[in-house]
């Protein structure tokens, strides 16, 4: 994993985030850190009033700069030995132009933060955050306000087991899961088996076949709140990160719509990385 990309808003929860990017490239043997801040210059409407003031798209840029040379100036001490930290400002939204921003500089993986504060709600709901989940076909791993860096040991791997050959990314998980090279514990959750179905047997089976080179530990769990049920196993279990694949259709769905109506109970200060389908 040679290049991780750390957008950032330079708000607490993001140096925090680029904080754990630094401690995860020394763990990985990372050579490349990249700082990115994406600004967008509004354009007003003629004959339509605003009360967002003009600025000068040059001394916007500029702002970007300097907030970037000054969060990197601070991070220097933390930059592992052989690695570098480097600055990237666009005029331009994160979430449409994150694909093209990571190819262009070969990142292998987006670090970043939730702009709020560490509540679960914020993780699986979130603004920015969960705009680039959906937008990249990159691996994601959004740290929580406060979570701090730990060695990674031990990861929970979400799974709803159905259509396991259409929407695992195969290529993109196994490369993560070898660099990890933490034990694996698969967990599904459902309740009273309303998701159990013919073809359950056989996706179980396919997934074992996939992740049999990793050694997983499989756990069926009894959970009408998805979300709770993930939470409180990787919690409890003293997992390091939590993995998930949100897909467009199937049990993960919910979670990482946004809601105003969706409140959930619990929080984690585990980062959470997310697989596109």
């Amino acid at each position: 994993m040679k290049t991780i990309l750390v957008p950032t808003d330079f708000s607490d929860t993001a140096y925090n985030a680029a904080t754990y990017a630094l401690s995860l490239a020394r763990n990985l043997g990372t050579t490349r850190i990249v700082l990115y801040h994406a600004y967008e210059l509004i354009v007003p409407i003629p004959d339509i009033p605003t009360m967002i003031p003009m600025v000068n798209p040059d001394d916007l840029r500029a702002a970007s700069i300097e907030g970037l040379e000054k969060m990197k100036k601070e991070l220097d001490t933390l930059v592992p030995p052989g690695s570098t930290l480097v600055t990237r400002a666009d005029n331009t939204l994160l979430a449409a132009t994150i694909e093209e921003v990571c190819k262009n500089e070969a990142a292998d993986l987006i670090v970043m933060g939730i702009t709020g504060g560490s509540k679960l709600e914020e993780v699986l709901v979130g603004s920015n955050t969960i705009d680039v989940v959906k937008n990249t076909s990159y691996p994601v791993l959004i740290v929580p306000g406060g979570a701090k860096y730990k060695p990674i040991e031990k990861i929970v791997f979400a799974v709803d087991l159905r259509k396991i050959a259409e929407t695992t990314p195969v290529e993109p998980l196994k490369k993560l899961l070898h660099i990890f090279n933490a034990e694996l514990h698969v967990i599904n959750i459902d309740h009273e088996s309303r998701h159990f179905s013919t073809d359950t047997p056989f996706e179980t089976m396919l997934l074992d076949t996939l992740l049999e080179d990793f050694n997983p530990v499989y756990h069926f769990i009894d959970n009408p709140d998805v979300v709770e049920g993930i939470v409180e196993f990787a919690e409890e279990n003293k997992a390091d990160i939590i993995l998930a694949i949100p897909k467009k259709h199937g049990l993960f769905e919910g979670i990482f719509k946004r809601s105003r109506t969706s409140k959930l109970a619990y929080q984690t200060h585990l980062p959470l990385l997310t697989l596109h389908e």
